[in-house]
């Protein structure tokens, strides 16, 4: 007789328990059906009778590391106290008259080089750009990224590190028509225009510490976003100038800068 009680209690906490749970499901920050799930389509291969063609082995892409002569060693593998013009200089004098390859270059720009920091240098003509330094190796140790000027908007892009006896490796040279170069991360980021009109190519070269060398690591081609073009309105003013009797050299003022 006295369990009574107590069984009637318990069974009427257990007649409540589900009464929060269906309250819930009405609540609007609840879960709701999302519709019917489209069916996956998973690919199709075409023609699996048909024998494919042989792929070679990949080409790394990158220039094999070069141990750059004629220069001191490196204290503390420390690229910042080098000089980039001294370093391409010595690289000209390692390789002389090379036009084609990692090392070439045309030879107006080797003599513009050679002429750097010489009585013989023009104003403004020395086509070696102003160095950057990042960790590129992971070795936490900064490598020093030179780009060198070519003709016809080409570019020379470098990357040189030391290594622990202090010696100065070129671990990335590539020639290019650059639109840009960036530095993200650990990776050197090249712009240049793709073979179709109105794309870019990037391609981002990494460090391969089995080649120990950057190479070539992704790919991608982008559109080029569509310039805006000039309002009607501006184009109206300029002629609203013109017939008010602006001149010519109210013209020349408007049309200043490309």
């Amino acid at each position: 007789m006295r369990n009574r009680p107590f069984r009637s209690g318990a069974a009427l906490l257990l007649a409540l328990l589900p009464l929060p749970l269906l309250a819930g499901c009405g609540d609007p920050g609840g879960l709701s059906a999302a519709g019917p799930t489209p069916t996956a389509n998973g690919p199709v291969h075409l023609w699996p009778e048909r024998k494919g063609a042989d792929v070679p082995p990949a080409d790394p892409g990158g220039a094999p590391p070069v141990y750059v002569q004629g220069l001191p060693k490196v204290p503390d593998q420390n690229v910042h106290d080098v000089d980039p013009v001294a370093l391409l200089q010595a690289e000209l004098r390692a390789h002389p008259g090379a036009v084609t390859g990692p090392d070439g270059m045309p030879a107006e720009t080797a003599d513009a080089i050679r002429d750097c920091g010489t009585a013989r240098e023009e104003p403004g003509k020395c086509p070696v750009r102003k160095p950057y330094y990042r960790d590129l190796t992971g070795n936490g140790k900064d490598e020093v990224v030179v780009g060198v000027d070519f003709p016809d908007k080409m570019m020379s892009v470098r990357v040189y590190t030391a290594d622990a006896d202090g010696r100065l490796n070129r671990i990335m040279a590539t020639t290019q028509t650059v639109i840009s170069v960036e530095l993200a991360g650990q990776d050197v980021i090249l712009r240049v225009p793709s073979g179709n009109p109105g794309y870019e190519l990037i391609t981002a070269w990494s460090w391969d510490p089995k080649q120990k060398t950057m190479l070539p690591e992704r790919e991608q081609v982008v559109r080029v976003p569509a310039r805006p073009r000039a309002s009607a309105g501006a184009g109206a003013g300029a002629d609203a100038g013109e017939e008010s009797g602006a001149g010519a050299g109210g013209a020349a003022g408007a049309g200043g800068a490309p």
